[in-house]
């Protein structure tokens, strides 16, 4: 009998989700403030992660940036101090787990506890999987996912003693579908993903409602980390787009952001579609970019 009612409840559920949905599609989300919250953004030097540094601004809040690349992230807070907000930038590499533990204590001195992250910093290595170097796909790993968790459970114990924050993975359209010469990156997002839905899950069991989750998937972006990016079905999108959408999905407490919002739909059509019709749809779709393979660059 309690079966029946589970899923005479989860049938209500499904329904009223659906619902909710529908009307949320027609009447614009609240958008909440950020002014002095303190936001860490990895990767804050160039790209996604600088424009992302300028909105915050924008917002009033307080920003502590990190990239690996000490000119890039203090022009980045240079310009965020002339919006009017502090802002201050460390050198930091995300694949190390100790200087990443060793300079949050020191923002948590100086500055007080982060209650939004923006986990930006990524990497990528364009190449055949008998063409990657082992460090390449080390490094890989360690920036594009291993230093999430770190910089999550260093930030996290303030967060959920107040119930409150917001945790953000800027991860891919590579983390819901495989690209042929990117067997290491598309790895380490299908892994960020996973991180995302996993946190978003945990933090639910623990009645840590208070504390906000979002995933950022976007599609080619054109930052010059992949040279020459086309394909025919999507756009190689310009930073300032993505950002846009970013900044908006945060605000808005949105748990999945894609990058350009009908990607979602081809996601869940693949999942309906048999291997030859999957396979012809790449095949239209003719993803392309620069890549090393056999030891020597090619368009792929």
């Amino acid at each position: 009998m309690n079966i029946i009612l589970d899923l005479l409840l989860l049938l209500i559920t499904i329904i009223y989700s659906y619902l909710e949905s529908l009307v949320k599609f027609f009447i614009p989300r609240k958008r909440k403030s950020v002014a002095g919250e303190i936001v860490l953004i990895t990767g804050a030097g160039h790209g996604i992660g600088r424009l992302t540094a300028y909105e915050f601004a924008k917002q009033k809040s307080r920003l502590v940036l990190w990239d690996i690349n000490k000119r890039g992230v203090e022009e980045t807070a240079a310009e965020c101090r002339k919006l009017g907000v502090t802002a201050q930038a460390f050198v930091v590499d995300c694949s190390n787990r100790e200087e990443i533990y060793r300079c949050v204590d020191q923002i948590k001195k100086e500055v007080g506890d982060v209650s939004i992250v923006v986990n930006n910093a990524g990497t990528i290595y364009p190449a055949d999987l008998l063409s990657t170097k082992d460090d390449e796909i080390t490094k890989t790993f360690e920036v594009n996912i291993l230093g999430h968790f770190w910089i999550t459970k260093a930030l996290l114990p303030p967060m959920m003693k107040r119930n409150h924050g917001h945790i953000v993975t800027v991860a891919s359209v590579c983390g819901h579908e495989v690209i042929p010469y990117l067997i290491p990156y598309c790895s380490s997002k299908f892994a960020a993903v996973g991180f995302h839905r996993a946190l978003t899950a945990e933090l639910k069991a623990l009645g840590k409602t208070g504390i906000k989750t979002s995933c950022l998937c976007p599609v080619f972006v054109n930052t010059g980390f992949t040279k020459n990016p086309s394909t025919r079905i999507w756009p190689v999108l310009e930073t300032d787009e993505v950002v846009r959408s970013l900044i908006d999905g945060i605000l808005t407490n949105k748990k999945m952001i894609f990058v350009p919002s009908g990607i979602s739909f081809y996601l869940t059509l693949l999942k309906f579609l048999p291997e030859r019709a999957i396979a012809a749809l790449q095949h239209i779709q003719d993803i392309q970019f620069e890549a090393v393979v056999g030891h020597k660059t090619k368009m792929k």
